[in-house]
């Protein structure tokens, strides 16, 4: 997310209030936007409260880092050792994104395309932007701060821009990580019935030019699905992952979180998808596996049986 005008460093950690809070670079540095680790770019703030990200954060394109670990600043960068870098992160979400209640089924806000038709027990939050020639079915939930391209079509009982499933867990508890993140529907894109979209948590959850979407399908946050893509039923797609233009997901397709399915890619369905695949190939299986190794290898499977009664 970009803040709505640059604040220095020191505002930040005044905004922060954690009296604990120590600074290791120039208080003086201009921020412009928040972000998780997943999706910064230069002049943000993000976090790292885990050994696993150390290294990633310190050598991403932050500006300025919160992190519980007490190593020297990489040259540009400011760092904040805080004893909870989450909480404090959260704090600045809440502080720039608070959540505003909505009182009306469409928000005096929001925007709406000539030519677009909202049909009855249609929810659009504030700051929506709705495109031109648009059909939103009943009962579509549209939530805060989505936008949507012209030509787009959602089927009734979808979700947009609802909160991403992303917690820390506590001795006792889990903690959310709060959103200040969005939607972005591009233009000429379909969304079946009963698909959930996730806003992301500090950037977007974007789906591309010409993608169509079957009904029953999860997408996780600030996951970027490309253009022209073809998404059938019961497909599950985690948090951060990218999905580049022309991809082809089959039926009950489920994809792990912060990995990348290259441009024209095809995945038969059931296949569980756990590492990042090249372009143009099609894939099956769970864990996936090009199609032609894994029907090799499903084949030698059945011959098992012949093989143990040999060696008997």
């Amino acid at each position: 997310m970009k803040f709505s005008k640059p604040y220095t460093v020191k505002q930040l950690v005044d905004i922060i209030a954690n009296p604990n809070l120590a600074i290791a670079g120039d208080p003086q540095t201009w921020v412009t936007g928040i972000n998780e680790i997943h999706r910064v770019e230069i002049g943000d703030i993000t976090f790292a409260d885990h050994p696993k990200y150390y290294n990633k954060v310190l050598h991403s394109a932050a500006t300025v880092i919160l992190i519980n670990q007490n190593v020297d600043p990489p040259a540009g960068k400011v760092l904040l050792y805080s004893d909870d870098p989450f909480r404090d992160y959260v704090k600045l979400v809440k502080y720039f994104k608070p959540f505003i209640p909505s009182e009306s089924a469409i928000s005096p806000t929001a925007e709406i395309g000539e030519g677009t038709i909202i049909e009855p027990f249609v929810f659009i939050g504030h700051n929506v932007k709705i495109g031109k020639n648009c059909i939103i079915y009943a009962h579509v939930t549209i939530h805060s701060d989505t936008i949507i391209g012209d030509n787009v079509i959602i089927n009734s009982g979808t979700v947009i821009g609802g909160e991403a499933f992303y917690f820390k867990r506590r001795p006792t508890h889990y903690d959310k990580l709060e959103g200040c993140g969005r939607v972005i529907i591009e233009d000429d894109v379909e969304i079946g019935s009963c698909c959930t979209i996730d806003r992301g948590v500090s950037g977007d959850t974007i789906i591309g030019k010409g993608t169509k979407m079957d009904n029953h399908i999860q997408v996780g946050h600030d996951t970027i699905i490309g253009k022209n893509c073809l998404i059938s039923s019961q497909v599950g797609i985690a948090g951060v992952v990218t999905i580049e233009d022309d991809v082809v997901l089959w039926g009950q397709v489920g994809v792990n979180k912060d990995l990348t399915i290259g441009k024209g890619a095809v995945v038969l369905g059931q296949s569980g998808v756990s590492k990042s695949l090249e372009g143009g190939k099609t894939y099956f299986g769970s864990p996936v596996r090009e199609v032609v190794e894994k029907m090799r290898e499903l084949a030698l499977l059945k011959r098992l049986p012949e093989l143990f009664e040999k060696l008997e």
